[in-house]
């Protein structure tokens, strides 16, 4: 089974070009549930629902979280549709398998005063890093980025004739996003002093740069996000993430289309842009019930 799974990963990194955190996360779900047949002596080629069944059953009494589960299930249900297209398989165990009812957590966005107070304090300093920091975060919230495409940002990606920046999402999906005067303006000025920076080591090709001058990765960029705004906001996730989502909820509640946000965020299916929506939505539903005068009374 070992060499059908490597198969597996293989096909999905250079045809689906999923990150390597990613890969790894279906090879290690794929082999649990290999050791879990292998305790009962059953073939992986020959499998059948209660098989599968059985191992959920397993992970729920693990404590495991449904969304855990279901995405265990999903990498499973996509390697036997795998082995399918080889033949290894002649049908798919987990073909009318519905997934885990999933109770939805509502991400509160920071607010427009949390992001000012922050990004003011990176302005004060004049530092290669904390500028670099800046960036980073003048990039999640002005273009609604992911992690992935703003570690993987070039300095030749960055456009100032056309004031855009070119990104590459997810399926190598290209998108070009309009910049910002604010972002544009701390963007001059941390090139300046990367130039400066790298004069002794030579050029380097990844726009946003650790203290060793090398690409930073996306726990890096998780770190920043995190240690700053930690301490700017009492909400209980401080990540990338949440300034992407941020980025989308502030564009809604200044009448954006939904549709012209779904393009910016490179987002495959408008149910997901819909998501911020209704989180706006709620927000919305619990500053009424605090401010309307009959709540009061009540």
């Amino acid at each position: 089974m070992e060499q059908s799974v490597q198969k597996y990963i293989v096909y999905l990194s250079k045809e689906k070009n999923y990150s390597d955190k990613t890969l790894e996360a279906y090879r290690c779900d794929i082999l649990s549930f290999r050791d879990y047949i292998v305790g009962f002596g059953v073939d992986y080629r020959v499998v059948d629902y209660d098989n599968v069944r059985g191992w959920i059953v397993c992970l729920v009494e693990e404590g495991l979280q449904n969304r855990s589960i279901n995405r265990k299930v999903s990498a499973l249900k996509g390697f036997y549709q795998f082995l399918m297209q080889l033949k290894e398989v002649g049908k798919n165990p987990l073909q009318l398998h519905r997934s885990l009812k999933v109770k939805k957590k509502l991400q509160i966005p920071f607010s427009r005063k949390e992001i000012d107070v922050v990004c003011q304090a990176l302005r004060s300093e004049h530092t290669f890093e904390k500028l670099r920091d800046l960036v980073i975060i003048e990039l999640l919230y002005g273009l609604g980025l992911r992690r992935a495409e703003l570690v993987n940002l070039k300095v030749t990606d960055i456009d100032f004739n056309l004031h855009q920046v070119r990104v590459i999402g997810k399926g190598d999906k290209r998108r070009n996003l309009p910049m910002l005067e604010s972002l544009e303006e701390v963007l001059v000025e941390y090139l300046r002093l990367r130039d400066l920076e790298l004069k002794e080591i030579g050029v380097r090709d990844a726009l946003v740069l650790n203290k060793r001058r090398n690409k930073v990765d996306e726990m890096f960029v998780y770190r920043v996000i995190n240690g700053y705004f930690s301490n700017a906001t009492s909400k209980e996730k401080n990540s990338p993430h949440v300034l992407r989502h941020s980025f989308a909820s502030h564009l809604i509640e200044n009448g954006a289309d939904i549709n012209s946000i779904k393009e910016l965020m490179g987002h495959e299916s408008l149910s997901t842009t819909q998501m911020y929506a209704q989180v706006n939505l709620a927000e919305l539903k619990k500053v009424y019930k605090a401010s309307h005068p009959r709540m009061k009374k009540k």
